[in-house]
This record gives C-alpha cells, structure tokens and sequence, in this order.
C-alpha cells in the first residue's frame, strides 16, 4: 500500500512539472476561448472555400450566437471582404545571426486586412489591419522539428488572428454605417504588435 501511494506521489509530482514546464515554455495555440455574439443574422465570408482561414473563421462565427454563414454577398447581412489574404502574404525573414555568421531565429507574420459591410454595400468597419509575429529559433540539424513547429506557431497566429476579428465585428453596429468612402480612416488600421525588426548582428 505505502509502496502504491509512494508511486502515486512521484506520478503526481512528475505531472506538476511538466504542466509548469509547458506553461513556461509559452509554447501553445491560443485564441480559442473567445466568446462574441456577432450583430448579423447572416454573413458571407470573402474567402475561397478551401481556405483554412475561412474554415476556422465560418466555424468560430457559427458557434457565437446565431449567425448564419451564406454563400451569396446579397442575402448576407453582414459581408467580410478581405483585402489581403494571410495565406498568401505570410512571411518569414531573418531576425537573428549566430555567432557563425547563420541563421538563429525567424520572424514568422501573419498580416491580413479586412473590411465588413452590409448588403447594399455600406461600409460597417473599415478596412482594419492586423498583423502577428512569432519568432522561431533555427537548428538545421533540426529541420523536420523546425518544420512542424513552424506550422504549429502559424496555426497558432491564424487562430490569433480570428479572435481578434471576431472581437471587432462583435462590436459593429449595423444600425450606424460609416460615412464617406471605403477609405480607412484615422485609427482603422491596426498593426499587432508592430513592425519586423531588423536582423541582429
């Protein structure tokens, strides 16, 4: 019995430490336990339908509330056009040297701009920008680990990215279209959190 509970102790202890070594390492998906009541009944994303983003995207507005997700912009209430497309602009540039003169670390971004506007075309939200970094350290003894968790961390970055849309659609009020062009105006533009700094020396 002492013999069972010693073992039970150690097991206990051994999970306690990886739990607080997987918290410390800052290393997870994020952007999954939002909870935003969307102002439309209906919405129509501009994506094609195989886009992962778009899968993600039609997903979360799904499960928030209400809102139907429709394939036609004119029976939409509320209709996401996307500007940039994140899958097709992501990048990936050089942000540190070793002492060897190659490559340490990554910066991965992520950067899309999006406007939402109703039916008739009124604009609703302006064209807002977001765009996320991850820094990802490089071994090339290590390429197949890199690789995955390359993809991890822009998994992790889209999942990011449709929070952060969800938050500011939720907070659109149908009722009060912006005036004016499509132009953004000042403050529209959002960059998180902020420009890609140049490589270390």
């Amino acid at each position: 019995m002492a013999t069972n509970l010693t073992k039970l102790a150690r097991n206990a202890v051994l999970l306690a430490a990886l739990a607080a070594g997987v918290s410390a390492c800052g290393f997870h998906l994020r952007g999954s336990g939002g909870n935003y009541t969307l102002p439309f009944r209906t919405m129509y994303v501009g994506l094609p339908e195989s886009s992962p983003l778009a899968i993600d995207l039609k997903r979360n507005i799904r499960v928030n509330g209400n809102t139907v997700i429709v394939g036609d912009p004119k029976a939409a209430d509320g209709v996401i056009e996307v500007i940039t497309d994140p899958e097709k602009t992501r990048t990936k540039t050089i942000l540190s040297l070793n002492s060897a003169g190659r490559v340490g670390e990554y910066l991965l971004s992520y950067n899309i701009v999006f406007r939402v506007k109703d039916r008739s075309g009124a604009e609703l939200l302006g064209p807002t920008q977001i765009t996320l970094t991850r820094p990802i350290t490089f071994n090339e003894t290590q390429l197949l680990a890199k690789e995955q968790e390359e993809a991890l961390l822009y998994r992790d970055m889209q999942a990011d990215l449709v929070q952060q849309m969800m938050r500011r659609m939720a907070a659109i009020k149908p009722g009060t279209p912006m005036p004016g062009s499509s132009a953004p105006g000042p403050g529209s533009i959002l960059t998180m959190p902020g420009t890609e700094p140049a490589p270390k020396q």
